[in-house]
């Protein structure tokens, strides 16, 4: 029998090292990008064309490669980083492992143009599916210049499963975003087919968040900083009315590198724990400096999975530093001038000595003893009529006979501003408010977007809409269907928007959050729409303007509102999927009290 097994080429291995280490072209900047930052580069730009399918450009003026450095880098687990294992729990930088700029060659078309700063001239090298095709010199600027193009030309399956473009820039702004949030002390740009999509200049951290996720997020930040002998935790966390119920800005980061970690993740939701409603996430962005020793950073080849020595420790001091960030700026002193009544707090004079209190005691009180009334205490009673005058408790159903025949009673009883109470022939129907008046607002906007009788009501003062990089290309993507439906935007560049117009009939009093709620609420992780964008729209409108909980409705109004709901097309479920009615059946109140 011959023998079987056999080494893969190194072609073949690179491919397979690909697979986990470059996912797609997000995958490609966020390696080049972090091989940047380890070369003491100032200043990173990136450039993508057709969200990085056709090219991929990361330019650096970091230190750069001589000649042989750069024809090595491209061999797999070839690295400046470590030198032996022991070296695994003493990294400072973001790559060690040596297998990115393989795993790039082997499916893609690299060209590397580098020079350091003691060379005359630099090196130019063309790679492609892990073969030299050219290495020559020529004369560059000090740094490095990849150029990525036709990402998985050998592989079509796995360019085939590749998203939407847009969904891949998605991606690709997620990795830029995680990287330059770490590194304020560097300029960042990146255009996607020749379009700025950000241009970051040094600065601190609080102004680089700022930057990147917008200059509205600035007044809601409260910082954190805690120092102890086993972590250092410092960032920014979002006051509790800054939640969203989506596209959170959330981050964790150890040692200059990203991560995800849902144990941490649960210690700052513990912080917020009534403060936040339920469904909401607050922003945070938070910075661990932990010894490298503590952590272990080589789990999965995309680094983003790190294992803490010390977790649970590292929980409390998490929640505990959140708590107090939180606690500083809930804590508004309160001015009481009216003090009568209140117990006399004494002052501690250590150098006196503490005396035992007495309690003062009346032998003479006898509590069983008789007290005289008081003279014409009928006076006291005065203006009190008979019982008969006394207010009655409210009905549920008015005294006469209810015609169990008919589908429901004209009379209706609210149950704490939250439920409709009426009678209907089967038993006893209960409705909540919010969601009836939700279906119905839905049905009557979905009725208008179908018949394209939407107008547009001018704002007398319009409205500023500012949006970061993510959201914007979202909103790119919706904006002339918005206006179809009734908005009205002016671009003011910088991803910043003038809302001039909303639909009219509506009357929302902040259009940019409702537009906001819109873009987020229309949108999956993958960047597809749920549903048209008019139903997105009508719904998104008919939960803002139902009906809230808490209040107050006549019976006219509650008659209206029944009359209106059973006129929809579906009275049972909301859009959304939530109960709109139950029935209590009259067999099961007799049941009840029986």
């Amino acid at each position: 029998m011959s023998d079987i097994i056999q080494l893969l080429p190194d072609s073949v291995a690179n491919q397979i090292a690909a697979g986990e280490v470059i996912q797609r072209p997000a995958s490609v900047i966020k390696e080049l990008v972090e091989n940047a930052v380890d070369a003491g580069a100032r200043h990173i730009n990136v450039l993508v064309v057709d969200a990085g399918r056709t090219s991929i450009q990361v330019i650096d003026d970091g230190k750069g490669m001589s000649e042989t450095d750069a024809r090595l880098s491209f061999e797999r687990h070839a690295t400046s980083k470590i030198r032996q294992a022991e070296d695994l729990f003493e990294l400072h930088t973001m790559g060690f492992r040596g297998e990115a700029l393989a795993s790039i060659a082997a499916v893609a078309q690299v060209e590397l143009r580098t020079r350091m700063a003691e060379d005359d001239i630099g090196t130019l090298i063309n790679i492609t599916g892990s073969r030299v095709v050219n290495q020559e010199p020529t004369a560059c600027p000090v740094g490095s210049n990849f150029t990525v193009s036709n990402l998985f030309f050998n592989v079509p399956a796995r360019r085939k499963f590749l998203k939407s473009n847009s969904t891949e820039l998605n991606n690709i702004i997620a990795a830029f975003e995680r990287i330059v949030l770490v590194y304020p002390d560097i300029a960042f740009t990146l255009h996607s087919n020749g379009t700025e999509l950000f241009n970051l200049r040094a600065g601190n951290m609080h102004q680089r968040i700022c930057d990147v996720c917008g200059k509205r997020l600035s007044q809601d930040l409260l910082p954190i900083d805690v120092s102890t002998s086993m972590c250092k935790i410092t960032g920014f966390v979002g006051k509790p009315e800054a939640a969203k119920k989506k596209t959170a800005q959330q981050y964790f980061f150890v040692n200059g590198r990203y991560m995800k970690h849902a144990y941490f993740h649960k210690a700052v939701m513990t912080a917020y724990e009534r403060l936040v409603p339920q469904g909401l996430q607050p922003p945070y962005f938070i910075y661990f400096d932990v010894s490298p020793n503590d952590i272990d950073v080589n789990i999965h080849p995309v680094k983003t999975e790190i294992k803490f020595e010390n977790e649970q420790s590292i929980w409390q001091i998490l929640t505990a530093a959140v708590r107090d960030a939180i606690g500083k700026f809930c804590d508004i002193p309160s001015i009481d001038f009216d003090t009568s009544g209140q117990p006399e707090i004494p002052i501690v004079n250590p150098g006196q000595p503490v005396q035992q209190p007495k309690p003062r005691i009346d032998p003479t009180y006898n509590p069983f003893s008789r007290k005289t009334p008081p003279e014409e205490w009928e006076t006291l009673y005065k203006g009190l009529e008979t019982e008969s005058s006394l207010p009655s408790e409210p009905e549920l159903f008015p005294t006469e006979e209810v015609n169990l025949i008919a589908e429901k009673s004209p009379v209706h009883y609210q149950y704490k501003g939250r439920y409709i109470m009426t009678a209907v022939k089967s038993g006893l129907m209960i409705i909540d408010q919010h969601r009836a008046d939700m279906r119905i607002r839905y049905e009557r906007y979905m009725q208008l977007s179908e018949t394209k009788k939407w107008t547009t009501q001018r704002l007398l003062f319009p409205e500023m809409l500012q949006l970061d990089a993510s959201t914007d290309l979202r909103f790119t993507q919706m904006r002339d269907e918005l206006q179809q439906i009734g908005f009205e935007f002016s671009d003011l560049g910088a991803a910043t928007y003038s809302i001039l117009g909303v639909p009219a009939g509506i009357d929302a009093p902040q259009p940019s959050a409702l537009v906001r709620e819109i873009i987020d609420e229309a949108s999956l992780g993958d960047g597809r729409l749920t549903t048209t964008l008019s139903q997105q729209f009508s719904l998104t409108l008919a939960r803002q303007m139902a009906i809230p909980y808490g209040q107050v409705l006549g019976n006219e109004e509650m008659e209206d509102l029944v009359n209106q709901l059973f006129s929809c097309s579906n009275v049972n479920y909301t859009p959304d999927g939530k109960a709109v009615l139950c029935i209590l059946p009259q067999t099961e109140i007799e049941h009840l009290l029986g």
